[in-house]
């Protein structure tokens, strides 16, 4: 959602399918959310590697999230006369050169620095990807194209950090940001040859969110998501360094336990958009709860293992990641 939106005028339908382009789309949101999380389950090596402690090399996940959050308030306007072609393979690049980046990095600014190009392919991307999808098939077929879309974050919240974390015991953190730059490259390569030309068609207009802003009962329920969102990922950033401290698990079981927290995560992202529909606010009023309630356990028994495992997976339940599309789609036709 962004501070800036754009209106479509005439938001062009095709009258064929080019599923192609969908799944092309899918795989780069596979690609880019892999590309965020992998400092999560790599964090205790790279903090050694680099000579910082955990603390500093966590934020190489906090200034991917701000500068994503920067950059979906400007894309809009800054792509609004540019092929979204263009622009969507412009994102990929970015990822490659990021992650390329990191895997050669001398120290945690060089780091630093590839992350904010990684912010910025992100933030991006969720600003135009629904939108560029609904120009990709028939209004009829818009549902299932969007569903394949952001398929690609519920497999990559699944496999990608407890497979980073046990791929990088074996081959070390850099050679797995090469392979993630890999999958950047299968996306950029997929992404040239599937996605259709598509001018903008859009002129831009300020102020969506801003005024949403106005009303009061809106201030504070975007203060409570973002302070929800906050907690999460101080918890969900530092969860190795806890696992590895605290409960002293191995790199076997931490990967398994990074394996639960995605697998429910999967599940509480479907429950949640079964949820939404009874009612939003008790939906994320109980996501907080149970998140709170759950936060205070594993710091009283986080030496107990299987009440940690359980935690984690609990938690992973209680916040889905993609509430994105949960919303997105009201605000998708002014983005494309």
């Amino acid at each position: 959602m962004s501070l800036t939106t754009e209106v479509a005028d005439e938001v062009s339908s095709p009258t064929r399918p080019a599923w192609g382009a969908v799944f092309a789309m899918a795989f780069g949101v596979f690609s880019l959310i892999t590309a965020e999380f992998l400092p999560v389950s790599l964090l205790t090596p790279m903090a050694h590697s680099l000579g910082v402690s955990e603390g500093q090399a966590g934020q190489t996940v906090t200034i991917t999230a701000l500068v994503a959050l920067f950059t979906s308030l400007v894309t809009g306007s800054v792509t609004r006369r540019i092929d979204r072609r263009i622009v969507m393979l412009v994102f990929s690049l970015l990822l490659i050169a990021s992650a390329l980046m990191v895997a050669f990095a001398a120290d945690l600014t060089v780091i630093l620095l590839a992350r904010v190009l990684l912010g910025m392919a992100i933030g991006g991307f969720w600003t135009l990807s629904t939108a560029i999808t609904m120009r990709l098939v028939p209004t009829d077929q818009v549902p299932r194209a969007l569903s394949i879309v952001f398929s690609g974050i519920s497999l990559a919240t699944i496999i990608a950090t407890p497979l980073g974390s046990y791929l990088g015991g074996l081959v070390g953190w850099r050679n797995i940001f090469m392979l993630t730059a890999g999958l950047g490259a299968v996306a950029l390569l997929w992404q040239f040859f599937t996605l259709p030309a598509m001018p903008a068609e859009n002129k831009a207009r300020n102020g969506g969110v801003l005024a949403l802003l106005r009303i009061g009962v809106m201030r504070w329920g975007m203060l409570a998501v973002i302070m929800m969102f906050t907690g999460h990922f101080a918890f969900f950033t530092y969860l190795r360094p806890f696992l590895e401290s605290v409960a002293q698990l191995n790199l076997n079981q931490l990967s398994l336990v990074l394996l639960a927290f995605g697998v429910a995560n999967f599940f509480g992202t479907s429950l949640a958009g079964f949820l939404v529909t009874r009612s939003v606010s008790l939906t994320l009023s109980g996501m907080a709860l149970l998140m709170c309630v759950t936060a205070l356990l594993l710091v009283s028994f986080g030496d107990v293992s299987w009440m940690v495992g359980a935690g984690v997976a609990i938690w992973g339940m209680a916040f889905w990641f993609d509430a994105n599309r949960l919303v997105n789609l009201d605000f998708a036709r002014g983005a494309g």
